[in-house]
């Protein structure tokens, strides 16, 4: 799995923490509607700098992240304990989210903002899915991009909002490969007036979603169906039309 420097972490965590902070209570009401109410434990996969693990925090849940980068990890501690969480509440560990255990089993696990896309291959994401369904009581929710979306990734744009802080982002997919690459160079201004550089290179793998199922399927989720950000609890038939789709798995 992709890790990333601590200029990158930093960034992200100003910049990119949005996305989690949207889908979180859309996930949330949905695992409520869903699944009975005595198991408030989420498990946020490939959870970066909190942001998703600090709205059920909030509301009373149990929460672990995973992620394989401590740059990203560190701000998850910093802000979950700035929300006032311990360690009896919120746990945050270094862990490949392709091969991973726990102590202790959640109700909930997600993984947003297509992080499963930077999985390798088949093979690797089946190994998460079956890591999954091993520390995962009943549901479990994700998106990634489709192939679609990726095509609209390809181009470049220069993010010069902010006097602090640029940002360009060169997105490479020729549409029809199952890799696609996302090249971020950032220049951030550090306390003494300079400009400190980061570079980091995205590798995102096109799965075909019939795949995907086939895959939580053969790991043994019952319920498997794909759904837009705009309704979660809608199945979509089509979900290679969409740029970015949502896979919500249940367990019997």
């Amino acid at each position: 799995m992709q890790t990333y420097g601590s200029a990158f972490a930093k960034v992200y965590n100003r910049r990119w923490s949005g996305f989690a902070q949207h889908v979180a209570p859309l996930v949330k009401a949905l695992y409520e509607r869903t699944c009975p109410q005595d198991d408030k434990s989420l498990l946020d996969l490939c959870c970066g700098t909190g942001q998703l693990a600090i709205h059920f925090l909030k509301h009373g849940y149990r929460v672990v992240g995973i992620d394989a980068s401590e740059a990203m990890l560190k701000h998850a501690r910093e802000n979950a304990k700035e929300q006032g969480s311990d360690a009896r509440t919120a746990t945050f560990l270094k862990a490949d989210a392709t091969k991973f255990t726990l102590d202790n089993r959640c109700g909930l696990v997600v993984s947003t903002y297509d992080s499963l896309n930077h999985i390798a291959d088949e093979q690797s994401l089946r190994q998460c899915f079956q890591s999954v369904f091993n520390v995962c009581q009943r549901m479990f929710v994700f998106d990634l991009n489709t192939r679609l979306g990726l095509r609209r990734w390809n181009g470049i744009n220069i993010d010069d909002s902010e006097g602090d802080l640029l940002l360009i982002n060169r997105g490479i997919y020729d549409g029809d490969g199952d890799r696609a690459w996302t090249r971020i160079t950032g220049f951030c201004r550090t306390q003494d007036a300079l400009f400190e550089r980061f570079d980091e290179t995205i590798s995102n793998t096109v799965f075909a979603m019939k795949r995907v199922r086939q895959l939580l399927v053969d790991v043994g989720w019952h319920d498997v169906y794909f759904a837009s950000i705009g309704d979660l609890s809608a199945r979509i038939e089509d979900p290679e039309s969409l740029g970015r789709a949502f896979v919500i798995s249940l367990k019997r």
